[in-house]
């Protein structure tokens, strides 16, 4: 039997070492590294985790995976076991505290008053599209300052960035209530250094934001060109890791993107774990659109729902717009909301986010911006790398979201004719093929695009 377990042991080692190489650092540190092996049975291993939520997560997640590698190696089906082994324990001589149950009505949650309350993780709806965010969310929340730190969370409007960045400051606050939470948007930060510096109270605004235990911080995107900003944020960031305080960041796109964001701060955001969060799909949007329709107490039937879902793919806010005016309807009318009611009501809403409404001037507005550019700059003639680049974006996502044909698009992109719009095209798909973090600024422009159009 013993030598058994030690091959079995062999075979755990180089499943997960070949795992290893197939994923990503940042999910192998999240979930392979708290997995230990402590026994073999026939054909079964045993291995530990942390705990329930632990093991529910990994059994979904890489179950399947894991033995299917232990299959390749070793030639015959073996099992995994999971099994919750808590390792922390009470300090000796010191009896465990709640060692009974409290009942829940005497449990009053605080509220934190830079906090809304309402963004918690319990409320937020997870998909493939935001789970890994939401599992380094959880991480952070349950050990500040220990677990990715610092951390940057990206992605585009309405996909839930300030969720679950307050969602960490609601939990930490409730768990850790001698913890001090700050939690700020970069344009509030911004506002309060100017104000610190015009009435001489320059050492407050530090005592404010480097005592702190956790810092939030929303919308670091607001920060390029703000050179003082910066480099108050860049000592506060360095004073409080050096502390191991809690840090974490929201950010519309990779920081690798911000222009006019100093280097030093820039490898700052770039030294944790960095995350992002995509469009969800359809099973996400549904069961976002269901909780928010169960929230408001109301009933919308299931085909209405998947009308909804089918057409409106960009993000949780856009979903929430369709369903308020649905129910503004509802009271107002007093009708049941139908199939034809709702197509009548939200057409104009759907035909706005399936792009027919998109204008090649808001297209090559919003790249050029993102690019630190100018439209002129994206219509006009010059072919230097750091222009030609943001206008195969804009022909790409113009081909991909609207109507125009290739010669329309060519006009408009300067007079150029069909054949360059096509090579600016494939160019863009050729790349994204190469650069994962292409395709995640492409929907990101495409949302902003869309968002702006509305």
């Amino acid at each position: 039997m013993e030598t058994c377990n030690w091959d079995y042991a062999i075979f755990w080692k180089e499943a997960i070492n070949q795992i290893q190489n197939s994923i990503t650092d940042q999910e192998f540190q999240m979930w392979f590294n708290n997995m230990n092996y402590i026994e073999s049975r026939e054909a079964q291993i045993i291995i530990s985790v942390p705990s329930s939520f632990y093991k529910d997560q990994v059994t979904q997640r890489y179950l399947s995976v894991i033995e299917g590698k232990l299959m390749e190696l070793s030639g015959q089906k073996i099992s995994i076991e999971f099994i919750i082994k808590n390792n922390r324990s009470p300090a000796p001589g010191k009896k465990q505290q709640h060692s009974k149950p409290i009942k829940p009505a005497s449990v009053k949650k605080r509220k934190h008053p830079q906090l809304n309350s309402e963004y918690n993780f319990e409320r937020f709806v997870r998909g493939e599209n935001n789970d890994f965010a939401y599992m380094a969310s959880f991480a952070m929340a349950k050990n500040p300052g220990k677990a990715y730190n610092p951390c940057l969370i990206y992605g585009g409007v309405g996909l839930g960035k300030t969720h679950l960045l307050q969602a960490i400051g609601n939990t930490v606050y409730q768990d850790f209530p001698e913890l001090k939470i700050v939690y700020v948007t970069a344009e509030t930060f911004t506002n309060e250094f100017i104000l610190a510096i015009k009435e001489n109270k320059g050492h407050q605004f530090k005592n404010r934001y480097r005592t702190v235990d956790v810092l939030l911080i929303d919308d670091v995107h607001f920060l390029p060109g703000k050179v003082e900003t910066q480099e108050e944020l860049f000592h506060t960031f360095n004073a409080l890791y050096d502390a191991n305080k809690q840090l974490v960041f929201t950010c519309d796109r990779p920081v690798s993107e911000l222009k006019a964001l100093s280097d030093r701060l820039r490898s700052r955001f770039e030294r944790g774990l960095n995350v992002d969060l995509q469009p969800p799909n359809y099973e996400t949007r549904l069961a976002i659109l269901k909780k928010k329709i169960e929230e408001r107490k109301i009933f919308i039937n299931d085909a209405v729902a998947d009308l909804i879902c089918q057409n409106i793919k960009t993000n949780v806010r856009d979903l929430e717009k369709a369903l308020t005016k649905l129910i503004a309807y509802a009271e107002l009318v007093d009708k049941e909301i139908s199939i034809d009611i709702a197509q009548r009501q939200l057409k104009d809403f759907f035909s706005n986010h399936q792009g027919r409404n998109v204008s090649l001037e808001l297209i090559q507005k919003v790249v050029a911006e993102y690019f630190g550019l100018s439209s002129v700059d994206i219509r006009g003639k010059k072919r230097t790398k750091a222009i030609v680049y943001p206008r195969q974006i804009a022909m790409y996502i113009t081909r991909d979201i609207t109507e125009f044909s290739t010669t329309e698009v060519g006009l408009a992109f300067g007079g150029r004719d069909h054949t360059t719009v096509m090579h600016a095209c494939q160019r863009i798909e050729d790349r994204m093929k190469t650069d994962p973090m292409l395709e995640p600024t492409i929907q990101n422009l495409i949302r902003n695009i869309k968002e702006a159009s509305l």
